[in-house]
């Protein structure tokens, strides 16, 4: 005899559909089954209009054990659960709501045995993962005395991406580090020893549990089936950050019941950098060709002004789902273009108005962000701010002047002005492979003697590491790396522009070092450029030392930290601030070659994802929204260049429409 329990509350099925929302979101959460493609544009309620037809299919019959719910993060799943809960009046504990990796690892927790997975596998976190990747890595011996390998995160990256991307590791290498092409077999090799190693271990990484995940759906029947029964909806949100193993996944989930709702949108589509396979979003109706398609136009967080503009920008793009955001807000101000000399001066304008908003019109700094392309372009900004006592916090990461890769050639310049840094030299000497533990101590006692005595005096680095005693008590197998460490920092001693010695600790060691070491090396480097070029205002090394340590002691001190969290005005790159909103947003760098950067205009896809990235930007305002040019740059050397205007700012001009955003004449005091 079979015995149900019931739930001891009721379904409340009276889902008020016709007052919470509108006839294109009620038209989405009333179709039936079948293939649903959801184009919900910025602002326009997606989260709502999932929610609801979750609620609407639960209230309907479905079992929420059979609801498949993926989301990106497993907050927004928690958010969607409690919401449909309070929509219902009942408690529901959907076992299938989560983000891929949570998803997967329910499966493989059931069916994990067919794949020789013990059910009690540990999942390994990044950090565990990169120890057990140089595990594997020291088992190369004198291999790795030959050749230059790539450090364990960097070989993590390559192989995540081959598995995320569905791409071969030397596809991945040729794209994303070509300098390693020639070892293409070897991290290759490497890969599968960690794979087994892992096995071995009964350990899985992230990637494991969505590769594991496929593999059940695909080459297992009775786990397959089992699974593929079970989910009678599947309901994707933000579908266009998907990754092809990701979207060959859901493909598979809907594959038995064929009831497939995808939401997302197209214009923002940003992280192609991260695996985001845009053809999953683009092609949904070429793969499904009875689709029925939605499109939420009708924006709910910004004025007329600011959804005129991103409008007739993302117009632009060629391959894409056509929309047309419309306003349900009264008109507002039109944006702002402000012609700024440079960056300084860019950095000048962002305080000044932060502030006149804040006093005068009583903006919260918490209602208020700058956004830009990459983090370098903020580094003016971040010390201005901390200056004048502007709280603020950064989203993208730490400080401009808190990142390791910052610290790391400071360092250099550290114990140039002082020989006797100790903790400078530390920094300095990890950078160098060849260069181990003991030798390390060898040049830091050498150094405490240099501080301890009347000889020490700037400008000595390079003779310290020549001297006849430090060199007779290195091993062998370090002398060649501090030969060429004294080398570089001889010819830095011989250089009296501070611009060049930072281009030179670049050139000479630390971009190669990047390389290895980071899988962001070029943005790393291009954050070193950037502090080249914003140590020309320095006349002496030690003023330059001096102002970051006190721009490093005011941030310790909490200036820079308001007593609210809304206290604090954002700064943040605009991957990190998709999904936000803002009442004033300050664009940076609309200049060619920054916003949108040089290298991703090489191709009409490229270039579409980098106007896209500008789209998600301009839509995070509410009410305000100043885009910024600075009109020239000063090099380190020679003339200054004039910058045009980002592309994206000028084709606005050019469309034949009504003017887009006000020309603010900027006018020194």
């Amino acid at each position: 005899m079979r015995y149900v329990l019931r739930s001891e509350r009721r379904l409340a099925t009276a889902l008020d559909l016709d007052g919470e929302l509108n006839t294109t979101q009620r038209a989405a959460v009333q179709a039936g089954g079948g293939p649903i493609l959801i184009i919900a544009g910025a602002g326009s309620g997606k989260t709502r209009t999932l929610t609801y037809r979750a609620a609407r299919l639960i209230a309907e019959g479905l079992d929420p054990r059979q609801l498949l719910l993926c989301t990106f993060t497993n907050r927004a799943a928690r958010e969607m659960v409690q919401r449909v809960q309070e929509l219902l009046g009942v408690d529901l504990r959907p076992p299938w709501t989560g983000t891929f990796h949570h998803v997967a690892n329910v499966a493989l927790r059931r069916y994990g045995r067919v794949l020789g997975l013990d059910e009690s596998y540990t999942i390994l976190d990044s950090e565990d993962a990169k120890e057990l990747m140089a595990s594997c890595l020291a088992e190369l011996g004198d291999k790795l005395k030959q050749r230059r390998y790539p450090q364990p995160r960097v070989l993590l990256h390559i192989w995540s991406t081959s598995i995320n991307r569905c791409l071969p590791i030397v596809e991945v290498l040729r794209i994303e580090a070509p300098r390693f092409c020639e070892l293409a077999n070897e991290i290759e090799q490497l890969g599968e020893r960690f794979t087994a190693r892992k096995l071995q271990l009964n350990l899985v990484d992230y990637d494991d549990l969505l590769v594991f995940f496929r593999q059940l759906l695909v080459e297992h029947d009775e786990p397959a089936e089992a699974l593929k029964a079970t989910f009678r909806h599947v309901l994707v949100d933000e579908y266009q950050d998907t990754n092809k193993l990701q979207g060959e996944i859901v493909d598979l989930c809907a594959e038995t019941h064929g009831n497939l709702t995808v939401v997302g949108d197209d214009a923002q589509s940003i992280y192609a950098f991260r695996g985001a396979h845009y053809a999953n979003i683009i092609d949904f109706p070429r793969r499904y060709p009875s689709a029925q398609v939605f499109k939420l136009e009708r924006n709910y967080r910004s004025v007329p002004e600011v959804l005129a503009l991103a409008n007739r920008s993302i117009r632009n793009n060629v391959e894409q789902f056509p929309k047309q955001l419309e306003a349900t807000r009264p008109p507002g101000m039109t944006p702002a273009l402000l012609p700024l000399a440079d960056s300084a001066m860019q950095a000048e304008f962002v305080c000044q108005r932060v502030l006149e908003l804040h006093n005068e019109e009583d903006v919260p700094l918490g209602q208020m962000a700058v956004l830009y392309r990459a983090h370098s372009q903020s580094v003016e900004l971040q010390v201005q701010l901390t200056q004048r006592q502007i709280p603020y916090t950064v989203r993208s990461g730490l400080r401009f002047f808190e990142q390791a890769h910052i610290k790391d050639v400071v360092a250099y310049l550290r114990v140039l002005h002082n020989s006797g840094d100790v903790l400078a030299w530390q920094r300095v000497l990890k950078t160098w492979s060849g260069v181990g533990r003991k030798s390390a101590e060898r040049v830091l006692a050498s150094a405490l003697d240099e501080a301890g005595g009347e000889r020490s005096r700037p400008w000595r680095a390079g003779e310290l590491l020549r001297k006849d005693d430090l060199t007779r008590a290195l091993p062998s197998s370090a002398r060649p790396a501090v030969g060429r460490l004294a080398a570089l920092l001889g010819s830095m001693e011989r250089e009296a522009e501070l611009p060049q010695l930072i281009r030179q600790v670049i050139d000479g060691h630390y971009r190669a070092y990047a390389r290895a070491a980071f899988r962001n090396a070029d943005t790393r480097v291009e954050d070193l450029l950037q502090l080249a070029d914003f140590a020309k205002r320095y006349e002496s090394l030690e003023r330059f030392l001096s102002e970051l340590a006190l721009v490093a002691g005011l941030a310790a001190e909490g200036i820079g930290d308001g007593e609210m969290p809304d206290d604090k005005l954002t700064l943040s790159t605009v991957h990190q601030a998709k999904g936000l909103e803002w009442r004033a947003v300050f664009v940076l760098g609309l200049a060619e070659g920054r916003f949108p950067q040089a290298i991703a205009v090489k191709t009409r896809r490229e270039l579409e994802e980098e106007r896209r990235l500008f789209y998600v930007a301009v839509t995070r305002a509410k009410d305000q929204l100043y885009l910024c040019h600075p009109r020239f740059e000063e090099p380190d050397r020679g003339p200054r260049r004039l910058l045009r205007l980002s592309r994206f700012v000028e084709e606005l001009s050019h469309d034949g429409g009504p003017p887009a955003f006000e020309r603010w004449e900027i006018v020194p005091e």
